[in-house]
């Protein structure tokens, strides 16, 4: 291999002004410049909110409270009051509290907040009644152009870097399906707005100062002028029964409106008799200023859920009566899904017939929308049901014969678990795993749009899912299908490592920890034990992490696969030298190269540790010779990604022996190998280790260069660079 960037770096010698002769600094300082470090993180301002949809009515007055609430004003003195930072729009599910803010956001806000507007739906993050908001934030920080592997872990590091990176930005955040108050105050923004809907007042919000808005159901003339713009014959009485059968609900009358609209000879009088002669107890629009439930399990909110789950399955059972039978076929399969969002592939894997007209017709009625509304040429499109329509879906699932039930579960299961590995051995080829590949191709579980393509796609695609995956995870374990747990588990260390969701990470290994105790896989169980100890460690939980990893020890010495015991070593290792405890690290890592010998990447990786080891005892010499067989290694079998890192930790080393000309060429040649390999974590340690051995020589110019990339590897639009 004959090019630059993967010899051996040399002490660069540039003579300039007659005979004087320097070590390098021009040309390492012209190299750093000449770093494409924009173009390795592209960027967009994120406009996330959802846009509204058409034939919005009558919502002057919340929108007049919205502006209100948004609005710098002066108290009785004169003196200029800022808007609460804080908005909380409530009322009863599907009343129209999103459609609200979308058009608000549409109309009104492009002004008071010229910045990113980033948007989280919780009902498709929560679990067990909570949300994890560092994810939330994860999501935020990346969407606010922060990549992947700058990201840190845990929620009070990111919620500090949220803080730094919309300071000053005008940031628009909606969070849609809020129930908490300590869900939402990490997500309000530095410098901007926070728009939160809920069905509950969240008390805790209001005492933080936040403003409040009240979204009724539309009342008889409101829901009039609904029907009116649909263009459908209607009289005066007939659009008024539907109005009030439809509970004043938009969601419902839009669903009564699209039925409608596909049957040009039928008039809305046709839609009210569907609906039948009487209306459910309850089912009628609100007065001006009715509450939504001040709680989850009040009385009032008790009666008022009811009165809507049967009000909108009045509706949702009429139009699907009308819907061809793959159709309703397919809106009651999507009710057997454990996730909140979905493919068409994953449709078509349990065998039923008629997705594409089916899909098409449930879009048309609105019982499923767009979970991407402005596309994604990258992927298959994502659906969802709005919650409302989920929970009626899932009603009518409950009616399919059991073990059909069962089998179209299964079928759903065996995609994902194929997808994910796939997906696995794309996003990292070179993994050591103990599942064997697939036996469906990605094409054909792609059914004709592939799910993904390369590396980072194969990431987006597991991240998009990773709701989706855990409740699969989840749904197999209640089914006992334990197999399917563990190999979705380990299929998923990529989107973990890389992606940093750590709860996540730790809830779905404990969940293959039990599956591989009921197969008596002692192999796997070693393999998830260690998976979740590294997410632990990530997370500074050191004394969890020795604890895993002590259970898995004994279990890897009745594997026959020594790269098994060697992984437990080598997190060993990595916990011990976080704990500053160097020289058993060494001896750790030590024995993970030894289980490694038959795996030149496992090899390299080892060498890398025991250097870092050296590094921490100040064993600079040692530290190098470890380095020269790592390197040859590398080189010789084209592994790129750790070409980075060891030039870093040779940097180091130089600098502890002096030799800081040394050490300045290894931190260039590992900033440009880590750019080449978009390792953005290598590339920031890169540039942030020449800065400082450039203020030690006193090179302005390497120290202005690194400070310049530094900046353009942070800066986004209009958010300032992150701090932290």
């Amino acid at each position: 291999m004959n090019d630059r960037r993967t010899r051996e770096p040399a002490d660069v010698r540039n003579t300039v002004a007659g005979d004087a002769v320097v070590s390098g600094p021009i040309i390492q300082a012209g190299r750093i410049e000449q770093l494409a470090v924009a173009a390795a993180v592209p960027f967009w301002v994120p406009r996330q909110v959802p846009p509204p949809h058409q034939g919005f009515v009558n919502r002057s007055s919340e929108l007049a409270q919205l502006r209100r609430a948004a609005a710098v004003r002066e108290n009785d003195a004169g003196r200029p009051v800022e808007p609460a930072p804080v908005i909380v729009v409530t009322g009863l599910g599907g009343v129209g509290k999103t459609q609200l803010v979308s058009q608000w956001v549409a109309r009104d806000l492009s002004e008071h907040c010229p910045g990113p507007q980033l948007y989280v739906d919780l009902a498709d993050l929560r679990r067990d009644g909570g949300v994890h908001v560092a994810d939330v934030l994860g999501g935020f920080l990346h969407a606010l152009g922060v990549p992947h592997d700058l990201i840190p872990a845990g929620l009070g590091p990111r919620t500090v870097l949220f803080r730094s990176a919309t300071a000053g930005g005008r940031v628009l955040v909606v969070i849609d399906n809020a129930q908490h108050a300590a869900e939402v105050r990490p997500l309000v923004p530095a410098s901007g707005l926070a728009v939160v809907t809920s069905r509950t007042r969240m008390p805790g919000l209001q005492m933080d100062g936040a403003a409040h808005v009240v979204v009724d159901p539309l009342d008889e003339a409101a829901g009039i002028q609904l029907i009116r713009g649909w263009r459908i014959a209607a009289s005066e009485s007939a659009a008024a029964e539907l109005v009030r059968r439809c509970g004043g609900l938009p969601l419902a009358l839009r669903a009564a409106g699209e039925w409608l609209a596909g049957r040009p000879h039928l008039q809305v009088g046709d839609a009210v008799r569907r609906l039948g002669t009487t209306g459910p107890q309850g089912a009628r629009p609100a007065g001006a200023g009715q509450e939504p439930p001040t709680g989850p399990g009040g009385d009032d909110g008790a009666s008022a859920a009811g009165d809507l789950t049967r009000t909108v399955g009045r509706v949702f059972d009429s139009v699907l009566t009308e819907l061809s039978e793959d159709t309703r076929r397919v809106y009651q399969l999507l009710g057997c899904l454990p996730g909140t969002t979905f493919v068409r592939a994953v449709v078509t894997a349990t065998g039923t017939h008629g997705v594409d007209d089916a899909l098409g017709s449930l879009l048309t009625s609105h019982l499923v929308v767009p979970a991407d509304p402005d596309g994604d040429a990258a992927g298959p499109r994502r659906f969802r049901m709005h919650d409302l329509a989920r929970s009626h879906a899932r009603g009518l699932a409950q009616e399919l014969p059991a073990e059909e039930a069962r089998a179209v579960r299964r079928a759903v299961t065996d995609f994902y678990v194929a997808a994910a590995a796939h997906a696995d051995r794309v996003a990292s080829p070179g993994r050591f795993r103990i599942q064997e590949a697939p036996g469906r191709t990605p094409e054909e579980l792609a059914d004709g749009v592939p799910l993904f393509t390369g590396k980072a796609e194969a990431l987006d695609w597991l991240d998009a899912e990773r709701g989706n995956l855990l409740a699969v995870m989840r749904m197999a374990e209640q089914e006992r299908w334990h197999d399917a747990v563990w190999r979705l588990c380990e299929s998923l260390w990529p989107l973990y490592h890389d992606r940093k969701h750590h709860a996540d990470s730790i809830e779905a290994h404990h969940l293959g920890i039990e599956a591989a105790q009921w197969e008596q896989r002692p192999g796997v169980e070693v393999r998830m034990r260690n998976q979740l100890a590294r997410a632990q460690y990530q997370l500074g939980e050191y004394e969890e992490a020795e604890r895993e990893l002590a259970r898995a020890l004994p279990l890897a010495d009745a594997v026959d696969d020594s790269r098994v015991r060697g992984v437990i070593l080598e997190s060993q290792g990595l916990v011990a030298l976080a704990r500053g405890r160097w020289e058993d690290a060494l001896g750790l890592f030590r024995e993970a190269l030894a289980t490694n010998a038959d795996d030149p990447h496992g090899t390299v990786v080892q060498r890398y540790n025991i250097a870092q080891a050296h590094l921490a005892g100040e064993r600079w010499k040692q530290a190098l010779d470890v380095l020269v067989r790592a390197w040859e290694t590398a080189v010789a079998t084209d592994d790129a990604l750790m070409l980075p890192g060891l030039a870093l930790v040779r940097s180091r080393a130089h600098e502890g022996l002096g030799r800081l000309d040394r050490a300045v060429d290894d931190a260039v040649f590992a900033a440009e190998t880590a750019l080449k390999a978009g390792r953005t974590a290598k590339l920031n340690g890169a540039l942030e280790r020449l800065a400082v051995l450039a203020e030690r020589t006193g090179d302005t110019r390497l120290r202005t260069a690194c400070r310049d990339q530094l900046a353009r590897l942070h800066r986004r639009a209009d958010v300032r660079p992150p701090t932290g």
